[in-house]
């Protein structure tokens, strides 16, 4: 894609306002990844299905995101300025997200987080990743790293290994006016509350999900339950991201995300993936990432889960046979 085309593109997907709107953009971002991402290209070729004659968003091919643990998937010309990879256990083939502009996945990032929690400086941000702080490449410290920068507040930062230096800060933190926001992976955080004695009325806790093999995977509800239970938290929010994606969800309760408006996610059927479930209904999740624009922006992965009328969206599971994602929770 040309720098000038480029630039319009990325101000577009930022501006969108209406349905109408994200159909012609995903429809534009597809006819030119059909194209010019070889991968994408020779997957929809396989499948016997000529770009040309899609018209609408339900007819687009869905690529499944195991193809970035086989494949470089790159649109265009695009060159590689990092890379993120994905976590993972013992023989895991981690995904590999080749990335041209960090630029545009900050401000992917940013604006979500924006969109959902206000400015980045309003909070005090602290970062509970264990395991993740040891890998360079994790997009989630990355995006972690660059919210804590934005963050005028001093206490702002990353948590090692330290629980009770980090429950004395949050008992400070919980006497100042400023918002608190705790964002940590689900082993770390139950760590926290189950070995301190905590009252969080104040402070937002947000999971990213993952067990990491440290602990018995829990259902979303179960995990919610303890966190609650353990700190007086009134609700919990959640994160629903993965490496293949430079675009978040974000719940701010029970566990039911909301997208921001370059995101879309389409439940399909889970016996025939040309064909999508109404809302109330159970099946696999398809994204559309419109930031994706230098990788591939249509995404069928493994999580099941299922849309509401309001438009947000549950992550109930996963197929069968499926590896387990470092950031996202193995629920019900």
């Amino acid at each position: 894609m040309q720098n000038g085309d480029r630039k319009n593109f990325i101000r577009k997907i930022f501006s969108l306002s209406s349905e109408q709107e994200f159909e012609e953009a995903a429809l534009e971002l597809f006819r030119y990844q059909s194209a010019e991402n070889p991968v994408y290209r020779e997957f929809i070729r396989f499948l016997g299905i000529s770009p040309g004659k899609i018209r609408r968003l339900t007819g687009i091919p869905f690529m499944p995101v195991s193809f970035f643990r086989t494949h470089r998937i790159i649109s265009g010309d695009a060159e590689t300025r990092v890379t993120f990879r994905s976590s993972g256990t013992g023989s895991y083939v981690p995904s590999c997200h080749h990335v041209h502009d960090t630029g545009l996945y900050q401000a992917s990032f940013l604006k979500c987080f924006e969109l959902f929690y206000g400015p980045p400086d309003r909070w005090c941000i602290l970062a509970l990743l264990p395991s993740y702080l040891e890998r360079a490449d994790s997009s989630l410290v990355y995006m972690a790293g660059k919210l804590i920068e934005k963050s005028s507040h001093p206490e702002s930062g990353f948590c090692l290994d330290d629980m009770a230096a980090l429950a004395s800060r949050l008992k400070g933190l919980e006497k100042q006016p400023a918002g608190i926001l705790l964002l940590g992976v689900s082993f770390a955080l139950l760590d926290l509350v189950e070995n301190h004695d905590l009252s969080l009325k104040k402070t937002v806790i947000m999971e990213t999900g993952g067990m990491k093999g440290r602990r018995k995977e829990l259902t979303r509800e179960e995990l919610h339950s303890i966190l609650k239970s353990k700190t007086g938290a009134a609700r919990i929010h959640s994160e629903y991201g993965m490496t293949e994606m430079l675009s978040q969800a974000w719940s701010r309760s029970g566990g039911r995300f909301s997208s921001p408006p370059w995101m879309k996610v389409l439940i399909r059927d889970s016996y025939d993936p040309f064909s999508y479930m109404p809302s109330g209904r159970s099946g696999g999740i398809n994204i559309i990432d419109l930031a994706n624009m230098d990788s591939c922006a249509f995404l069928e992965t493994s999580d099941l889960g299922r849309l509401h009328p309001d438009g947000r969206f549950e992550v109930i599971g996963r197929f069968d046979n499926s590896e387990v994602r470092g950031c996202n929770l193995l629920a019900e």
